[in-house]
């Protein structure tokens, strides 16, 4: 037998064609911790067996690119948690557990913040941004940094969804052919191909559900204002927020709650304190779906061909069983109007966003103006910009203050067709209920009656004016694990560490559906 077609044991991968058994196969967190508690594993350990993990099928082997770079201090910090395990103090269900986060968010160590770009490179942030801290203070081991979307998916109308100058194309572990969507792409890809117990994500417009369901993991974004965003770069402060990936929503609810609180550097978190919980699995029930509401929107989400439709039609029925109310179909009646507005809106809160985070770096950074990264990009073009451009970049920064008019219609424009005229405008159409004005005859609600009882019934964060930071009764964490698609023989499911088809050509072209935006 050559030395390629040995097994690696410790790392767990067959560099033959087939994956061999990895030890910490799709391991939940609290599997982790029962081999913590009974002393098979130490966080040591844990380290060591996701470090072989990722140096053979993210290195090498198939080469997934999902970890743009690994926490030289990683074991230093296991071994004091380890420490202090031993001496009878464990900090909850993250002591000890390996987790990877997005390259975009702050960390005052011996790693860098990049965001993907070539121009940061080898920045250093000052200080922790405010979920990193609380996920150190929960006793998680920092295990490196994850690749995503250079900028987050905001630099070009024609990008690669999971593309950045310093990591390269992330790769979908399911289908190696395939990207993983973005632009939490690393985060995704290296929670499915189990180099980590689970990772951080961030998201403005789908980079967190979206590659969690192409990698089929558990992906929430949280409302805006339960998690912290100071110490992540920014693209839009009415729409950024981090969130937990996971393999179960078990390990999400775990994360989750070990991230949320009120920050005083992020004002939209004012409101969090006595609103948000420390731990959400207490949400998580069997029942949960017992009298949900679920709507349906036709025919976008049913028209993206034949294989998709079915697995969300058997969704449905699987929801229906479990005794969800499903509305079939759902129109948001000006839902199509908003792309423009949106867009509109990113441009100039990217514009000031960046200038501020960029702005707050050492002296020393190549790049402290959103002018001068373009600049950057420019002349270093062959590495930075092999494939796509900056044409988001350059809108950006044609735009002005966030004072301007053009800014306040369009956020007014998003309010509105969202809210009012969206979700609301939803929800009151198909929430008209009869009541019994006499034996024989029914009379519906007038439209004032109908609107307080509706505005009763609604999460907080649809009421207009009003954030939502406190968990809803009924939880809103599940959702099918979902077997993805591959270039395989029918009923072999591809798994991280199959070479599977050649690898992945970054497209240059067709980027995220609302201009390349994520």
């Amino acid at each position: 037998m050559t030395d390629r077609e040995s097994i690696d044991r410790r790392s767990g991968t067959a560099t033959a064609g087939r994956p061999s058994a990895f030890e910490l196969e799709e391991a939940t967190i609290g599997r982790l911790q029962a081999a913590l508690e009974t002393g098979e594993h130490t966080a040591r350990t844990l380290v060591e067996k996701y470090l072989h993990r990722i140096d053979a099928l993210d290195r090498r082997g198939p080469t997934l690119r999902s970890v743009l770079e690994v926490n030289p201090d990683a074991f230093q910090i296991a071994d004091a948690l380890d420490a202090e395990r031993k001496s009878g103090e464990v900090r909850g269900p993250l002591h000890g557990i390996p987790i990877l986060i997005k390259d975009n968010l702050d960390t005052a160590d011996r790693m860098t913040t990049t965001a993907g770009s070539l121009a940061l490179e080898g920045s250093i942030a000052a200080a922790d941004a405010f979920i990193v801290r609380k996920l150190r203070e929960a006793g998680a081991v920092l295990l490196g940094k994850a690749n995503l979307s250079e900028w987050a998916n905001f630099r070009s109308t024609h990008s690669s969804s999971g593309w950045s100058g310093r990591g390269g194309q992330v790769k979908n572990p399911y289908a190696l052919d395939r990207n993983p969507s973005g632009s939490s792409s690393g985060s995704a890809g290296a929670v499915a191909a189990n180099c980590c117990a689970a990772a951080v994500g961030t998201e403005t417009d789908g980079s967190i559900v979206s590659p969690s369901s192409c990698c089929s993991i558990v992906g929430i974004k949280p409302t805006v204002g339960l998690l912290s965003r100071s110490g992540i770069v920014p693209i839009s402060h009415t729409q950024d927020t981090a969130g937990p990936m996971a393999r179960t929503v078990e390990d999400a609810a775990i994360l989750l709650g070990a991230m949320a609180g009120p920050d005083p550097h992020d004002d939209a978190t004012r409101g969090a304190d006595g609103h948000f919980e420390r731990d959400y699995r207490k949400f998580l029930c069997k029942a949960g779906l017992k009298g949900a509401r679920i709507g349906v929107m036709r025919p976008e989400a049913f028209g993206i061909g034949p294989a998709a439709a079915k697995v969300l039609a058997d969704a449905l029925a699987a929801m229906k069983s479990q005794g969800a109310i499903v509305i079939d179909p759902v129109t948001l009646p000006k839902h199509d109007k908003l792309g423009d507005a949106e867009l509109t809106v990113l441009l100039f809160e990217f514009k000031a966003g960046i200038n501020a985070y960029l702005g707050k770096l050492a002296p020393a950074a190549r790049v402290r103006t959103l002018d001068e990264l373009i600049a950057f990009n420019e002349s270093h073009r062959e590495r930075a910009m092999p494939f796509f451009g900056q044409e988001l970049f350059y809108k950006s920064a044609e735009k002005g203050t966030l004072e301007s008019p053009e800014y306040r219609e369009a956020l007014d424009t998003c309010r509105e067709l969202s809210r009012r005229k969206g979700v609301d405008a939803a929800v009151g159409d198909h929430d008209r209920p009869a009541l019994p004005d006499r034996p024989g005859e029914r009379r519906r609600l007038d439209r004032r009656q109908l609107d307080a009882r509706r505005r009763r019934r609604l999460p907080e964060h649809h009421r207009p004016g009003r954030l939502c930071l406190r968990a809803s009764r009924r939880p809103q964490l599940l959702r099918p694990r979902i077997q993805r698609a591959c270039p395989a023989p029918p009923g072999i499911r591809l798994r991280a560490g199959d070479p599977g088809a050649a690898p992945a050509k970054v497209p240059t072209n067709g980027g995220a559906a609302a201009g390349g935006i994520e």
